[in-house]
């Protein structure tokens, strides 16, 4: 691997904080969506779902309370896991069937991430391809309110929607200030219903979210608020919903843990396990909480003579270690591996049928992804190469 820059680590001198979203959490707030929809204005609402989660009838009881209020609402339940151009391009095409003024997301992040492609689509034309960067809308977009019901993403929370190319199944990061939801609903009881594999899936993503997020080189004092206090309640709550599924105050703190991470996210970016990850799924399928929880402990581990002050400041509020412990970095790459291997989820690359021929394929798209600029140690092909050797086993 590439020897540590010299570059002093030090938080970003200049930043700008634009909080965009209006966030209402509590058990029983799903309530709450007539009033909401009403209020942020319109008569014709899409519902952007999947198929799984209108089977349990949380969705078509939102469709009553918002037509309660008398505003039609339309749902597009197409949403498949990882949403790709495809989706985006069916659920823009009954947007327009029926003409809409208002965007609901109702789901897991996938279904956050489509309701603003569509958005995006829908009211600015073009192609997703179009908008793959940053800032690429020129004109408004309609509300959207995000209603997440896992615990992992924290899309609600940010302005980018990732929808990967239909063809090459690669994700891309479409981001506008214009795309961030209106208002965010955060209902813990809403993520009770969750297989175990989506809960833990969702969770470690989350918890990645908030360890990247704490140190990369876009770190801002508001990104550390947001990515500690995520930290600080997702660690303890991920155990604890895995000895009782029904604890709703656990849940609660992984669902308001994700939404800080995202928020941190939003303001500091993320790293290289994430880079590491859209390969892996792109030619495996490997599900995204897979394979950033796998690939985290060796990037902390490479970060760690760069970040190590950081790391070590997350392991002292996971009580792992002091955090001027000199081997602290190391303590909670290892932390988090048995935090991961709780949940009964794979903590190799090995037990997830990754093809070690690939690897170096595997490394140069890795060193090609957006958030690899962001990573706090400067990190090339050959060193993603390394990561992911180190992982197989």
């Amino acid at each position: 691997m590439s020897a540590p820059t010299d570059t002093q680590f030090t938080l970003a001198p200049v930043f700008d904080y634009q909080p965009k979203t209006r966030l209402i959490y509590g058990a029983g707030t799903l309530g709450l969506i007539g009033k909401i929809s009403h209020e942020v204005g319109g008569t014709n609402a899409l519902i952007v779902t999947d198929k799984g989660l209108r089977a349990t009838g949380q969705v078509d009881h939102a469709r009553e309370l918002i037509e309660d209020r008398g505003i039609s609402v339309t749902i597009f339940d197409e949403v498949r896991p990882n949403p790709t151009t495809d989706d985006v391009d069916k659920g823009l095409a009954l947007a327009h069937e029926i003409g809409i003024d208002q965007i609901i997301g109702f789901g897991g992040g996938s279904s956050l991430d489509c309701a603003k492609g569509i958005n995006f689509l829908y009211t600015n034309g073009g192609r997703m391809e179009d908008y793959w960067g940053v800032g690429k809308a020129k004109k408004p977009m309609l509300p959207l309110i995000a209603i997440p019901t896992t615990a992992g993403t924290g899309s609600e929370a940010q302005s980018f929607a990732l929808i990967a190319n239909a063809d090459t199944h690669m994700k891309m990061a479409c981001g506008d200030k214009k795309a961030a939801c209106k208002v965010a609903i955060l209902d813990p009881k809403l993520t009770v219903s969750m297989p175990v594999s989506v809960t833990a899936n969702t969770g470690i993503d989350a918890i990645t979210h908030a360890v990247e997020s704490y140190v990369t080189n876009r770190r801002t004092p508001i990104s550390c608020l947001f990515a500690a206090e995520s930290w600080k309640l997702l660690h303890s709550g991920f155990a604890e919903i895995f000895k009782k599924s029904d604890d709703v105050e656990a849940r609660g703190r992984m669902q308001l843990g994700a939404y800080y991470a995202g928020a941190a996210i939003e303001n500091s970016m993320l790293g290289a396990a994430h880079s590491c990850a859209n390969p892996l799924s792109a030619h495996f399928g490997t599900t995204h909480g897979i394979a950033v929880g796998v690939m985290l402990p060796h990037v902390i581990r490479f970060n760690a003579p760069v970040a190590g002050k950081w790391y070590g400041e997350l392991a002292e509020i996971a009580e792992v270690c002091d955090k001027d412990d000199p081997e602290a970095s190391l303590k909670l790459a290892d932390y988090i591996v048995q935090l991961i291997d709780s949940s009964g989820s794979p903590t190799t690359l090995k037990s997830c049928h990754v093809d070690e021929d690939l690897i170096p394929k595997l490394a140069r798209e890795a060193a090609q992804q957006w958030t690899a600029q962001f990573n706090p140690r400067e990190i090339t092909a050959p060193d993603f190469e390394e990561l992911y050797r180190c992982a197989i086993e």
